[in-house]
């Protein structure tokens, strides 16, 4: 089975990149020449998606026109967090409420997303499927890490998640998640941590292990690492 809708989390305000992010939207950030959210959207074309939902909040206008103008072959919604930012959780809900879809792959796009994340996501796919779970989160070991500032979030065992004292594994911004998962919530401002932080309680929040290196656009000072990188 293949998942066929992607959403993209486009609305943060990107403040760890001000003054970059003051006008301009983080997603719409250029390393060699390509936006990061450009880039996102290479992948999940070549993941063979049908469909697109990109949430925005902060500078909303320009990711607009800059889909409008690119004219992508797939299909792509943009769905606005409205009067007010949904954080992470409340913005996918508010997407997935514009989809008939049950399963969702959802992606931050400031990780730089590149073809080499193809085979990984591919057998978190096939893995999440096989095994009918409702959630897995794509993660690295923080020695993989280029931003060695970044703590890990969770231990990974057997391929279930925890939080304990050695926590290895960083959260690399691509998780599957069924709708199902946000049966009691409303659109409102909730991170997307509360619903796993639920599945932890229980132990059923899933991992998959990347082996590839990791670069995250966390702030100004990596972002220019990144440039000349």
């Amino acid at each position: 089975m293949k998942i066929n809708t992607a959403l993209i989390l486009s609305a943060g305000f990107g403040k760890r990149l001000n003054p970059l992010t003051l006008n301009t939207p983080k997603p719409l950030l250029k390393l060699k020449d390509t936006t990061i959210l450009e880039s996102c959207i290479n992948l999940i074309i070549k993941l063979g998606v049908k469909k697109v939902f990109i949430n925005t909040f902060h500078l909303g206008d320009q990711i607009f026109k800059f889909i409008k103008n690119k004219k992508y072959s797939i299909e792509i919604q943009i769905v606005d967090d409205g009067k007010e930012i949904l954080d992470t959780g409340g913005g996918i809900l508010n997407m997935i409420n514009h989809s008939e879809a049950s399963d969702f792959l959802i992606f931050n796009p400031d990780t730089l997303w590149n073809e080499n994340y193809l085979n990984d996501i591919n057998k978190m796919q096939d893995f999440y499927f096989s095994n009918k779970l409702n959630n897995i989160l794509l993660l690295t070991n923080k020695e993989l890490s280029f931003d060695k500032n970044l703590k890990g979030d969770f231990e990974l065992n057997n391929n279930l998640l925890q939080r304990g004292n050695n926590k290895n594994f960083i959260f690399i911004g691509c998780q599957i998640l069924n709708k199902n998962l946000f049966k009691k919530y409303n659109v409102k401002n909730f991170p997307i941590s509360e619903i796993w932080n639920e599945l932890l309680k229980k132990k059923e929040l899933n991992g998959f292990e990347s082996l590839n290196k990791f670069y995250h656009l966390t702030d100004l000072e990596i972002f220019k690492k990144l440039k000349d990188f």
